[in-house]
């Protein structure tokens, strides 16, 4: 009879038991888990802070619009030395609680004078298709007119998005940015 290993054939039966034992062994699950699920978790958390913010965001700047378009419609703006683009833009940009990080370089004013109501055109001043350095497609104005004037207000802002998952971002713009906007079409009071 041949001599049996018994040294290996112990050796196999405690590897058999100890891979056994670690498939049963359920410490660290709660780890693994974790790591699993907390990127997806996180991406989720951040898209729906980013949307409040957006939304948030998008009402502070049309609020600042009606607010500093109130002053040219009662003919304040002349009397406060609103007179310019720069100086309608300031007031916008105190209006947004820093909410705006780059007010000069990414907010955009325009104010015409219309003929009446139904002339009054709200058209985006940016290229929908440029994806690198872009700037915006018509020059600012400042024109608030007279007494009895209808007046069309238009300020846009490019905004930074930050979050996207998979192919779903809230940019709406080519470059990744959203295009958020403040707009009235107003008749300023009969002031001299």
């Amino acid at each position: 009879m041949a001599p049996t290993n018994f040294p290996s054939l112990i050796g196999r039966r405690l590897l058999g038991l100890r891979r056994a034992q670690f498939v049963r062994d359920e410490r660290g699950v709660t780890a693994i888990e974790f790591g699993v699920l907390a990127l997806p978790f996180f991406m989720i958390i951040g898209a729906i802070l980013e949307t409040s913010v957006l939304f948030l965001s998008g009402q502070v700047l049309d609020s600042a619009v009606q607010d500093v378009s109130r002053l040219i419609r009662t003919g304040q703006a002349k009397n406060l030395g609103i007179t310019s683009t720069a100086a309608f833009r300031a007031r916008v940009c105190d209006r947004l609680y820093g909410l705006f990080s780059d007010c000069n370089n990414k907010l955009h004013v325009e104010v015409n004078v219309a003929g009446n109501f139904s002339s009054a055109t709200i058209s985006p001043p940016v290229n929908y298709t440029c994806t690198a350095d872009c700037g915006w497609t018509r020059p600012e104005v400042f024109a608030p007119g007279q007494g009895s004037s209808i007046v069309a207000v238009q300020v846009y802002y490019k905004w930074p998005v930050l979050v996207g998952l998979g192919g779903y971002s809230l940019g709406n713009l080519a470059d990744g940015n959203r295009l958020m906007s403040g707009s009235t079409v107003l008749r300023n009071e009969p002031f001299t």
